[in-house]
């Protein structure tokens, strides 16, 4: 069985969609960051830097720091 394509979509890619349905919700994007830096355990810098290099889905939760138990 094939992995599913979402695996091998760019993360920076999705991230543009959730920033931009989160200010629709009058949130704003450092709100949405810290949502993710919680879930995943990134920093802020290291989320960046994720974006920068390209991660794509699975590299991006694959190299998650500390995944919250409740995710």
């Amino acid at each position: 069985m094939s992995e599913h394509r979402i695996f091998t979509t760019l993360f920076s890619v999705v991230y543009q969609c959730y920033i931009q349905k989160a200010e629709r919700k009058n949130r704003t994007k450092a709100e949405e960051d810290q949502i993710i830096c919680w879930l995943t355990g990134y920093s802020a810098a290291a989320l960046q830097q994720q974006l920068e290099q390209g991660a794509d889905f699975k590299t991006f939760f694959n190299m998650a720091p500390l995944m919250h138990p409740n995710d």
